[in-house]
């Protein structure tokens, strides 16, 4: 698998773009470059790999299902379980950028995804737009719900 492809994917949340190029991302979406992507990845140890895990919130962050959780070094990051079928597409990278198949603020548009995605991943079931990740901000002691 090309690394610097866009994919379109069902995700473990929503239909979304996935690539290994942020960069490409951003300006597909029309997003400013500022603006970070979240980083799905395969296991905690890739996690451990990437971001440091505040004492304080280790059992929220194990314990939590489809969430996003921003680290201290603000990097956000969400651990796909391996029960999900998303998770053999995130294996074969270990770390790779997601982000909704959408313009920026616009809702899922399937004529421009496909339009827009170098490769098309679909399974038997097609895609399907359902409610994204919740996103968390952790911080040393408090964290706080963003999304």
């Amino acid at each position: 698998m090309n690394s610097n492809l866009v994919y379109l994917v069902q995700s473990d949340t929503t239909v979304g773009f996935s690539s290994t190029n942020d960069e490409k991302l951003s300006n597909l979406k029309k997003r400013p470059p500022t603006q970070k992507i979240l980083q799905v990845v395969d296991s905690f140890n890739t996690l451990k790999q990437n971001a440091r895990v505040p004492k304080a919130h280790r059992k929220l962050v194990r314990r939590a299902k489809k969430s996003t959780f921003i680290y201290p070094n603000t990097h956000s990051f969400r651990v796909i379980p391996k029960d999900d079928k998303f998770y053999d597409f995130v294996k074969k990278f270990k770390k790779i950028y997601s982000t909704s198949a959408n313009i920026t603020t616009k809702s899922f548009d399937e004529e421009f995804a496909t339009k827009n995605a170098d490769v098309i991943v679909e399974d038997k079931n097609g895609f399907s737009e359902t409610i994204s990740s919740s996103i968390y901000l952790l911080k040393k002691k408090k964290f706080k719900k963003i999304r």
